[in-house]
């Protein structure tokens, strides 16, 4: 039997114009340990089998168009997808669009993708938010690249791995700490001498002093759900889910 793609729907109030989604990890053809439903072609799963999926999530969403793949590397660049000369994923972790039919797209195993979207509908972007890009700035070097006021933006916090499973050491802490001292929240020290790290607060954080006062969340942990989410942390080798957005 073929299950359909399993999909998340953003509940957000994007206007019409605006269309998203997130990838879950059943209904797709990947075969252990990236089964089912993997995307993502660079973490060794058979290129047939991310191509088939890949194609299944087109047809699911009626996507108007191939998203954009990037190349992430953890920094902050930001692609011009309007811009963009080669389908050739491009070493960047966020993307802005204000065509209609162009497709963003963010793989995530347990950093956070964020979508966002002006008020009106006319421009959108994709971020990949793990804690070196949210400490580095990629969710402020998106929002510049999108031109957009804040108080006229809004966001969607995707699928990530929640304060409970993400353990990390002090130099994570400072890195998030040390530029802004009221991340601190974030971090509470556990019995091991370490810190547990809400990722979601950070960006929420990020996104507010940003002026962004519209922000929707997933509210689900991608460690703690593995029949539904990839999880780097917690398997190691594994397959991506993606999030996407786009205009219509």
């Amino acid at each position: 039997m073929i299950h359909p793609p399993a999909l998340l729907a953003p509940q957000w109030e994007a206007t019409g114009g605006v269309r998203a989604a997130c990838s879950l990890r059943g209904g797709g053809v990947s075969k252990a340990p990236f089964d089912s439903f993997n995307l993502g072609a660079h973490v060794g799963d058979e290129p047939d089998a991310v191509a088939e999926n890949r194609r299944r999530l087109r047809s699911a969403l009626s996507l108007p168009g191939d998203p954009l793949w990037l190349q992430q590397v953890h920094g902050t660049r930001v692609v011009d997808a309007d811009a963009a000369a080669t389908s050739i994923p491009e070493p960047a972790d966020a993307a802005v669009t204000r065509q209609r039919g162009r497709v963003l797209a963010i793989l995530v195993a347990d950093c956070m993708p964020v979508l966002l979207s002006s008020r009106t509908g006319d421009c959108v972007a994709a971020a990949h938010a793990g804690w070196r890009g949210l400490a580095a700035g990629v969710l402020e070097a998106t929002v510049a690249a999108l031109g957009v006021a804040g108080r006229d933006l809004q966001a969607w916090l995707g699928p990530a791995i929640g304060p409970a499973h993400f353990e990390v050491g002090d130099e994570v802490r400072a890195a998030c700490v040390v530029p802004d001292a009221g991340a601190a929240a974030a971090f509470v020290r556990n019995g091991r001498g370490r810190w547990q790290c809400d990722l979601e607060a950070l960006a929420r954080r990020r996104l507010t002093a940003l002026g962004v006062t519209r922000i929707a969340s997933a509210a689900l942990c991608t460690y703690a759900n593995p029949e539904r989410c990839y999880s780097y942390r917690r398997d190691g080798r594994t397959g991506r889910m993606a999030a996407l957005i786009w205009r219509v």
